[in-house]
């Protein structure tokens, strides 16, 4: 039964097997290397036993060890070629030799690519056929024997195990890329949903405003409405750039290249929050600077998500505030409200829903900390702490060099 490497070596292009070309340089290194290992073997051997190096004898163990090119193509013909020429070998010079280089390296590649039934049939021939042209047996003979057994047990044992370790990486890897794909689906579920909460949600308060004003004051009516459409484009510019994630690998369509929105976007959100009704505030303290696009990204979100909460739950006459704090070491987000709303979507049962969830994943992704609930007067407030990312060493050369 072939293996998972061999089902995995089938699976793959012409050209990820190596059909362009016959062997690598690793192969040729190996080839190499086993016809010089057979080589010294092979005259030390004669030149003991014989007093003569057969030079037709070193043209077969050299032959046999570039036999070794074709392995990785063909590893049972190469394994019948290297046998072949050993038997040769043995039968014309008894020089005594037991498994050779090229006969461990081809027995090797027969057991790492083919079942039980095939390589058994190899590990038996290669023990006994080295020693069974000897034309008689003495104690040295079993003594070989037993030798070729443990050699070629050893080899048998050496190819299982990398079987077996290259499966386990396999499986790793592949674990790891379904825990990648998991991962991107939930950061897309969560910006999906930070998306549609806020959009929609301003979206239904700006149509029942400009519904509520349409006979006793249409120029409001048709601001409102307006601002409405913007924000349909704009919910829906960002769901299709979500949505080009998920399209299928075959889909050559390019993706979409517009930035993720940040800390230069907090303007709009609460310029939106005013439009929809929640008198909102926005406050920055400390010194401004550059923060990675990923940690912008989370602010908008924590901003985004806390405003259309405080939208939905706050209450008629609430007043929002947002305040964004460089420190020196992290930078904090804060936004609070003053409603007296009790029916939050995450204000009673804390740690449930879904909008709370995501923001505790985005902000651990940085090392923060998230605070929810009430404080000590009245509303609703949501505080991030995002600590600033460390600057990465300079390598020993640079600063040796400065």
């Amino acid at each position: 039964m072939p293996t998972a490497h061999t089902e995995a070596a089938a699976k793959r292009p012409a050209s990820s097997r190596g059909e362009a070309a016959p062997w690598t340089r690793n192969d040729a290194l190996v080839a190499v290397g086993a016809a010089a290992l057979d080589l010294i073997g092979f005259t030390l051997s004669s030149q003991d036993v014989q007093g003569f190096v057969p030079v037709a004898g070193c043209l077969l163990m050299t032959v046999s060890g570039l036999a070794l090119l074709a392995r990785r193509r063909a590893p049972l013909l190469t394994f019948g070629a290297v046998l072949a020429i050993g038997l040769a070998v043995h039968l014309s010079w008894p020089v005594g030799q037991g498994l050779n280089a090229s006969m461990i390296v081809a027995l090797y590649s027969v057991v790492r690519v083919r079942g039980a039934a095939v390589y058994v049939p190899a590990v038996l021939a290669s023990a006994v056929l080295p020693v069974a042209a000897w034309a008689s047996w003495s104690q040295d003979s079993f003594l070989t024997l037993a030798g070729n057994g443990a050699a070629v047990l050893f080899v048998v044992v050496a190819a299982l195990v990398m079987n077996r370790w290259q499966q386990e990486v396999e499986t790793h890897r592949r674990l790891l890329a379904e825990r990648a794909v998991a991962d991107e689906r939930r950061r897309i579920a969560r910006e999906m949903h930070d998306i549609v909460a806020h959009h929609v949600t301003t979206m239904q308060l700006m149509a029942g405003g400009a519904r509520a004003n349409l006979d006793r004051n249409p120029e409001i009516a048709r601001d409102a409405l307006v601002t409405l459409e913007g924000l349909g484009r704009t919910a829906l510019h960002e769901m299709r750039q979500l949505l080009d994630v998920l399209r299928a690998d075959g889909d050559t369509r390019e993706a979409s290249t517009a930035p993720q929105p940040g800390i230069a976007d907090l303007d709009r959100i609460v310029a939106e929050s005013n439009s929809a009704g929640l008198p909102t505030e926005f406050d920055v303290r400390g010194t401004p600077r550059q923060l990675p696009e990923g940690m912008q990204l989370t602010v908008f979100r924590i901003v985004q998500e806390a405003l259309t909460n405080a939208r939905k739950h706050a209450g008629s006459g609430a007043r929002a505030r947002v305040r964004l704090t460089y420190g020196d070491h992290e930078t904090v987000v804060d936004v609070r409200d003053d409603g007296e709303g009790t029916a939050r979507g995450f204000a009673s049962a804390p740690g449930s829903g879904y909008g709370l969830i995501g923001m505790r994943e985005r902000v651990a992704l940085h090392g923060g900390t998230l605070r929810t609930g009430r404080g000590e007067g009245p509303g609703y407030r949501v505080t991030a702490r995002l600590p600033l990312p460390l600057p990465l060493p300079l390598p020993k050369e640079e600063g040796a060099l400065r």
